[in-house]
């Protein structure tokens, strides 16, 4: 397996490693060998993992290049919420209290270097924060009241290493990127009540109020327990066996920090962290399916230094969309030159890659629901009046913010379609998918995989009715069993 060291400077990198390839980050993004490169383990030691940083793409982009990243996106996501970091840490606080014990202050730093402390009373402490994170270079502080709590847990680069720790360091790098395999948390599994997680204040919520009723009605009738909770309900997910999210899912909402909770407590969900992290990413998305051979509008991964030379790629007009866009916000339509430098201006501002989409106007566009690699709903999504998308959230009148939609029967869907969906959403791995398609000129497109598809009353239901429901409830249930 090729093995590359990814940091922000190569030529200010200290540690000397046999076999492994240390490069920019910069070169990672956006040089086109290392998108078709396979069979690649990515060590991202990028100096800065913050939301759409370079780092935090080093990460993304590897995943969506079906390369190893250490650590994952997933990883990095989690080191932000301290919420996060202290329910995983109360797995292992009796370690915690154990190794701190004879420390006399009432604040103690503990560094990580590849999964070791330089002092070796702290092995396993150091371990298992490692085992949990996989970041590479971590900084732990704790402060002591009654016992010692997690103050604080953040990722450091190389240049933040002290003078003395450096020779250790580099021992430990060494014996690091000699192993074979890098351990990960396992998960447990788990059985019977189902939390479904709404926030009531939602502007696009992917279930109306009688589809979710019905969620409950059906389950019901399925002998699962099902109750709507809320995001100021974290604290009680544990008491229940699965978790099914239906309020709007971004990296920076309570969504994720529910779905990574239940990941790790072993409850079963809908849908994954994974899922979150990828499909709420177009950047990934772009990537993913660029390597899969699926064919999308002609896109481009945009940033500072390729910015001037997109539209010659894309044309004009063209859709330009900031990375983690959901349900059209965050998307928009560039007509002139003009006004495609002045939205690059501002979204480059928020994140260091974008997307420039060719723009392929149609009537609708298709949305085929699948739940675990299997077709379950069919809907034409037509859209909204007078407007460009199927959402248009500037209407003036409530019922002209979206289209209409018509549901069919899945025999009804062209196979080129259907197949294309398919294909997409096992890009993903296991999940709820809603696959958007847009077909121009006898040529499907694949527009979005969206994570967190609405399932509708009225809507989505239209044709199969309660099937709609079951087949998502038995899916939980399966992650049970």
């Amino acid at each position: 397996m090729n093995k590359y060291i990814v940091v922000n400077q190569p030529d200010k990198w200290k540690f000397s490693i046999e076999n492994i390839s240390v490069i920019s980050s910069q070169e990672y993004l956006t040089n086109p060998k290392f998108s078709l490169l396979k069979n690649a383990r990515i060590f991202n030691l990028c100096k800065d993992y913050s939301y759409q940083s370079k780092g935090y793409y080093v990460s993304l982009l590897a995943e969506a290049r079906g390369h190893s990243a250490i650590p994952t996106v997933k990883n990095i996501v989690d080191l932000r919420a301290l919420k996060l970091v202290r329910i995983v840490s109360e797995e292992f606080d009796d370690v915690i209290q154990q190794s701190l014990k004879n420390i006399k202050s009432r604040e103690f730093t503990l560094s990580i270097y590849f999964g070791q402390n330089v002092a070796q009373k702290y092995k396993e402490l150091s371990s298992l924060f490692y085992k949990h994170f996989q970041v590479p270079f971590l900084r732990v502080k704790f402060n002591y009241n009654t016992k010692w709590n997690i103050q604080s847990i953040k990722a450091i680069s190389e240049s933040e290493i002290p003078d003395e720790h450096l020779d250790s360091v580099h021992e430990f790098a060494n014996q690091y990127f000699s192993k074979k395999r890098y351990d990960t948390p396992k998960l447990t599994t788990s059985d019977f009540d189902l939390a479904i997680l709404v926030n009531p204040n939602d502007p696009a919520p992917p279930s109306n109020p009688k589809a979710l009723k019905k969620f409950i009605d059906i389950a019901e009738k399925m002998n699962i327990y099902a109750e709507i909770i809320e995001p100021k309900d974290l604290s009680r997910l544990s008491s229940f066996d699965a978790l099914f999210i239906r309020q709007s899912t971004e990296v920076n909402n309570e969504a994720y920090a529910f779905a990574r909770k239940a990941q790790q407590e072993g409850i079963a969900i809908i849908d994954y962290p994974d899922a979150i992290l990828k499909c709420c990413n177009k950047v990934y998305m772009a990537e993913a399916l660029n390597n899969a051979n699926i064919d999308t509008p002609k896109t481009v991964i945009v940033h500072k230094d390729n910015r001037n030379d997109v539209i010659k790629q894309v044309g004009l007009p063209c859709v330009l969309k900031a990375p983690d866009s959901t349900f059209s916000f965050g998307v928009k339509k560039a007509k002139t030159e003009e006004e495609y430098n002045s939205l690059v201006n501002d979204m480059l501002k928020e994140s260091d890659l974008i997307i420039a989409q060719e723009f392929c106007p149609s009537d609708y566009d298709w949305r085929i629901g699948i739940i675990d690699d299997e077709p379950f709903y069919a809907c034409k999504y037509y859209m909204a009046k007078g407007h460009w998308q199927i959402y248009n959230w500037n209407a003036k009148k409530k019922d002209d913010q979206d289209g209409n939609a018509d549901c069919l029967p899945i025999e009804e869907v062209p196979k080129k379609v259907l197949n294309m969906a398919l294909k997409s959403a096992k890009l993903m791995g296991k999940g709820l998918y809603g696959i958007d398609i847009k077909v121009v000129n006898n040529k499907p497109m694949v527009i979005e995989i969206n994570d967190n598809p609405n399932i509708d009353f009225g809507v989505e239901d239209r044709h199969y009715g309660d099937l709609v429901y079951t087949k998502i409830l038995s899916a939980l249930k399966n992650r049970l069993d």
